[in-house]
């Protein structure tokens, strides 16, 4: 709960309102706790209707400019003044003890304002400065997955051309046929990067739209696996679904590569010969699709790091820029549905995919 209201502060700190409506709000907010202390007054003496506008002062200074929230602590010790200080309804203050307690509150209200705002600002400066180390660190870590996951590729297409353009004579026809087979791997690899490069950057954009249209999921689900078809062939892969199944109003493209994502990610983490599996089911909401590995599965304090963009699993062995989790998660909900990951025991790791979809029965 504290972190969502320190999001929803930070929220609208950045989405300041103009200037005008500062000015607006804050001696709204003034009136409104003065009209309520004011209605308790037979209730509650000066005294504490002074902290409880201070405190009111406070929340404004938290948010808006130093001008506004000085008008505030003006007006709220002309208000105190006014209607709190004996005599009511005038400026004149009745005793040397009440000038002592007006003079201070006006000094207090315009230190605590001024005070709040620095201390904001402060934690502002900070949090930048935070958010630029952070962004940084992620920029270094992409640089240095990108540079190894692009390099990697590009080295085997350009020795293998090399190889293949020397005319040497040494070199078989088995040999040209495996370095035209690493070439086309090593491709397949490269353009695998550089869709999901441009993948995120099309989530971030948000123009990312899912355009629905009456899908066969079986089918779908055999044209990821198709495409896996080399990275899967040292598991035991199992499909599980029903042979009737209706249509599901569906992106195809989105939820193939959902399915190729998932999949690919179980290839990395999951040892060889393990088996590796993939159900779809009609529910009552729609669509669910399971994907299941017998890994080691993942760190309970990690569960909900994956799926954020570039995030790679602590002391991993394994490489990757850490997009496709992410990836697969913004292409879930561009269909308003969840993924949820769960780990099995007593090893393994479930990924669960909701997706709400209207459904055709054929007759």
């Amino acid at each position: 709960m504290l972190r969502l209201n320190n999001q929803l502060v930070n929220l609208f700190l950045r989405k300041k309102p103009e200037i005008k409506t500062q000015y607006l709000l804050s001696i709204s907010a003034i009136c409104i706790v003065s009209g309520i202390c004011f209605l308790l007054s037979s209730y509650i003496g000066a005294e504490v209707v002074a902290f409880i506008l201070l405190v009111a002062l406070s929340v404004i200074a938290m948010f808006f400019e130093i001008m506004p929230v000085l008008l505030a602590a003006t007006l709220s010790a002309l208000i105190w003044d006014y209607f709190f200080l004996i005599p009511r309804f005038n400026f004149r203050v009745g005793n040397t003890e009440d000038k002592i307690m007006l003079s201070m509150y006006f000094i207090i209200a315009i230190i605590n304002g001024a005070l709040t705002f620095k201390i904001r600002e402060i934690e502002k400066i900070a949090r930048e400065k935070e958010e630029k180390e952070q962004a940084l660190k992620l920029y270094n870590d992409l640089l240095n997955s990108l540079s190894h996951e692009l390099r990697t590729p590009i080295a085997t297409i350009v020795g293998s051309t090399d190889n293949l353009l020397a005319n040497n004579s040494a070199i078989t026809e088995n040999n040209k046929k495996d370095l035209l087979s690493e070439i086309s791997k090593a491709s397949l690899r490269l353009n695998q990067q550089v869709e999901n490069l441009l993948n995120t950057s099309r989530l971030e954009s948000g123009f990312i739209q899912a355009k629905k249209e009456w899908c066969d999921i079986n089918e779908i689900i055999s044209s990821a696996v198709l495409r896996l078809g080399e990275e899967l062939k040292n598991f035991d892969t199992k499909i599980h679904y029903k042979e009737i199944l209706p249509l599901f109003k569906i992106d195809y493209i989105l939820i193939e590569q959902v399915i190729y994502n998932l999949m690919q990610n179980a290839t990395k983490y999951a040892p060889v010969e393990s088996c590796i599996e993939i159900s779809a089911y009609d529910v009552e909401a729609g669509l669910q699709i399971i994907v299941e590995d017998d890994g080691k599965g993942f760190p309970e304090n990690e569960t909900e790091k994956v799926f954020e963009k570039f995030y790679r699993l602590k002391n991993s062995l394994v490489g990757g820029t850490g997009l496709g989790l992410s990836i697969a998660k913004g292409f879930v909900e561009a269909h308003q549905g969840k993924i949820y990951l769960q780990n099995k025991i007593p090893h393994g790791a479930k990924f669960t995919i909701n997706i709400p979809a209207d459904k055709y029965y054929n007759p």
